[in-house]
């Protein structure tokens, strides 16, 4: 994690906000030390695990998003990538959980990637994984994805879509990512409107020349979603059909599992565990989602399926020491600050981290083991019952960031600062979903 050089909250700001939550932060955090105690559990070591977090945030997140029928403007919204960072830096001062940025292009590219990069390191921030879009036209194109992208049936319109992959490599590796995600919105609106085994085997295609440039270092995430914009039949609609594109493609493509992407009720904790099992597990999108919606913020629907699928990966962990699978949060914010709606995602993903360490993995094992449904059950529920609170905001204060990150923020007017500072610009950056 790089040090925050040029921090964009005053730093006597947040010493002040944190002087004035000590006490009872530490009466807090002394009784939840007491407790966890008589458990056999060390707090000390509990927020030195907190302290090992790290979640990536999406750039187009700090702009303002919106839904198929308007977009409402946000004050201060950011206009380029450079505004985009600040933003993002912001919310890794105040959370100390969040050093990476994802970045979306074309949205975010720029042709001094080495004065970005310059930046970033100032924030203290890096770059997790690139991403590329063939979901909409862009201005000048000269081929149309109207019908499709990586599966269009065109061979010019995939030759583009296939060049504009490796330009993102290209420029990623300049920034200092290691990894590409791909999600395509191909698919039919029709039946009979495509070929179905025809689509997958030109999606292949066009993967096998994107997955032959990327570096010896990379890896590619195969993004899969159930639905939208292609409402009868996508392509890429589920775990299955991902796992298997990753197995044809090689051993640096993975799957990436976007939690809003599936069906009501879907068992995803049970996904995770499997693609963990046969090594295919690349990483992952944090946001909620209660009907068709697939960006919300994390943990704001179901945080018990959020803290389930972090105790999948614990049990993946427990079982192999190197597995580090990528976190980044996706999520379109239409009705809040998103600064404000980021970091009170990046410290609920944060809290099922937390939580799912809390688990007493060996009285699980030996219930399991027994047959006992009852107590394997409140094993979890004891871990997920506990409220750890104290344990993030003592670690992110240590850290030297924020008590309470949002309360910190709007203390800082940083939302009034900027919105001086960038009036809206018709045609300007921001989140680009729509």
């Amino acid at each position: 994690m790089s040090t925050i050089k040029n921090p964009v909250i005053d730093a006597g700001r947040v010493a002040e906000h944190n002087a004035q939550q000590q006490a009872n932060l530490q009466a807090d955090y002394d009784a939840l030390g007491g407790m966890l105690a008589r458990r056999g559990v060390d707090i000390e070591q509990l927020t030195a695990v907190a302290g090992t977090f790290a979640v990536a945030v999406p750039s187009w997140g700090a702009g303002t998003g919106g839904t198929r029928f308007a977009r409402f403007a946000g004050r201060g919204e950011p206009r380029n990538v450079f505004e985009k960072m600040e933003d993002c830096a912001v919310i890794h001062q105040l959370t100390q959980a969040t050093p990476a940025v994802s970045l979306h292009f074309p949205w975010d590219r720029t042709d001094d990637p080495a004065a970005l990069r310059e930046i970033a390191d100032g924030y203290g921030l890096g770059f997790d994984a690139v991403n590329s879009n063939t979901f909409q036209d862009q201005q000048n194109q000269e081929q149309t994805y109207k019908y499709g992208s990586l599966t269009a049936q065109s061979g010019a319109v995939r030759a583009q879509a296939v060049q504009h992959n490796i330009d993102c490599i290209e420029l990623g590796q300049k920034l200092g990512s290691k990894a590409l995600t791909v999600w395509v919105g191909d698919g039919a609106n029709f039946p009979g409107q495509h070929n179905l085994r025809g689509a997958l085997e030109r999606y292949l295609d066009s993967m096998r020349d994107i997955y032959g440039a990327l570096p010896a270092d990379w890896n590619v995430f195969i993004e899969h979603k159930l639905f939208e914009p292609a409402f009868y039949a996508t392509t890429i609609a589920d775990w299955g059909t991902s796992f298997a594109c990753a197995q044809e493609l090689g051993p640096k493509a993975k799957c990436l599992v976007d939690l809003g992407h599936h069906a009501p009720n879907t068992n995803i904790e049970m996904i995770v565990a499997r693609l963990a099992q046969f090594g295919k597990l690349g990483g992952f999108h944090f946001n909620d989602s209660k009907y068709g919606d697939d960006d919300l913020d994390s943990g704001s629907i179901n945080p018990f399926q959020l803290f389930l699928v972090f105790n999948e990966l614990a049990d993946a962990a427990q079982r192999d020491s190197n597995f580090a699978p990528a976190y980044m949060l996706d999520q379109s914010h239409n009705v809040t600050d998103p600064i404000e709606s980021l970091m009170s995602s990046a410290v609920e993903v944060q809290r099922a981290f937390v939580q799912a360490a809390l688990v007493d993995r060996n009285a699980l094992r030996g219930y399991q083991e027994a047959n006992d449904v009852l107590q394997s059950a409140q094993a979890l529920k004891a871990a997920y019952r506990t409220d750890v609170s104290a344990i993030l905001a003592m670690a992110r204060v240590r850290a030297g960031g924020a008590a309470d990150p949002v309360a910190a923020y709007r203390a800082a007017g940083y939302r009034d600062t900027v919105a001086e500072r960038r009036p809206a610009k018709a045609g300007a950056s921001s989140s680009g979903i729509v």
